[in-house]
């Protein structure tokens, strides 16, 4: 038999129980040899434990390798810093992999979007390191280096490789940004080299908003720094419904830590309303980089079948179904 594999499965809050509740459900009926190592993040870990990353949660991750994570609250104006960017520093998890696929059965304005964001994870703006210059001004660090850019790019290529990608686009803004979105772009430009079999494309980064609003199916793997990346994976996963269907794992090579990207929904918390999807997927994802694909791949036949053949929709995807009745639907599918 295959040994099993345990996985940290980190609850979170507000909705964040309800629907891994359901995602686990899911998994189990698929009689995978899997075991959950529950433990705690954000505000319920800082409830329990006085931490909002507790050391057992750290200690599990690093014994594991592997993380199913649902949304996470960093308490607001407290000073503490972001759970989710304190995690991917921990374990310099360089890598943010979000793909954004068209949903059979969600109405959008878009039908093929099938693209995959690779963002770097460590640096750039997003670090928020800040220095006041007076009363009045303030300046904000964007530090780019070439071992960040370099893992990343590799990262992007390295997948297209895998997976039969035709293309990889890489977004910057080095008209104006010269050294240092240059660099980045100079280095996507030596590594794309060592690919001739994949098209590698750049584009400036306003012109690429403007693109994947208006034909999002050109676009197949895209690679970019960290605020770039944040910004426009938010901006795919509206091409394809909502934050409410997209995945997301962090990972660098040891570690995977497979997450919604979705907020806590604190207004909606505790009354079965959520859309389990977003974690759903993560898990799919979760199940593809463990080697099992075909479980991946019958869990999001079974999703497209409920989104496809029943009326049954959570309440952001305009139905009156409740989570527990949409995951219900889905397990009668698998």
């Amino acid at each position: 038999s295959a040994m099993t594999q345990t996985i940290t499965l980190i609850e979170g809050d507000g909705i964040g129980p309800e629907i891994t509740a359901q995602v686990v459900r899911v998994l189990q009926a698929l009689q995978l040899p899997l075991t959950f190592d529950r433990q705690t993040l954000g505000q319920t870990a800082l409830e329990q434990t006085g931490s909002l990353i507790p050391e057992a949660t750290l200690q599990s991750i690093r014994k594991n390798h592997i993380a199913l994570k649902a949304p996470c609250t960093t308490p607001v104006g407290q000073g503490f810093r972001s759970v989710n960017v304190q995690l991917r520093l921990a374990f310099d998890l360089y890598a943010n992999i979000r793909p954004a696929r068209s949903l059979e059965g969600v109405k959008t304005r878009y039908e093929n979007v099938d693209l995959i964001i690779f963002r770097e994870n460590t640096e750039d703006l997003y670090i928020g390191e800040e220095r006041k210059i007076d009363e009045d001004t303030i300046e904000a660090i964007k530090r780019i280096t070439r071992p960040a850019s370099q893992r990343i790019i590799q990262a992007a290529f390295e997948y297209a490789a895998a997976h039969q990608r035709k293309k990889v686009t890489c977004v910057h803004k080095a008209n104006i940004l010269k050294q240092s979105d240059g660099l980045f772009l100079r280095i996507f430009r030596e590594i794309a080299a060592q690919y001739p079999q994949i098209e590698a494309t750049d584009l400036i980064v306003d012109n690429a908003c403007m693109q994947m609003v208006m034909h999002p199916e050109q676009f197949d793997v895209m690679v970019m720094p960290n605020l770039y990346g944040d910004i426009l994976s938010d901006l795919s996963s509206g091409l394809i419904g909502g934050l409410g269907l997209l995945p997301g794992v962090n990972r660098n090579e040891e570690i995977a830590i497979f997450e919604a990207v979705h907020g806590s929904a604190p207004d909606i918390a505790g009354k079965n309303l959520a859309n389990p999807t977003a974690l759903l997927q993560s898990a799919c994802m979760m199940l593809d980089y463990l080697g099992y694909g075909d479980a991946a791949q019958r869990i999001h036949k079974a999703l497209v079948s409920v989104l496809c053949d029943t009326p049954v929709r959570t309440r952001d995807l305009g139905g009156t179904a409740t989570t527990t009745a949409f995951t219900d639907a889905l397990i009668a599918r698998l």
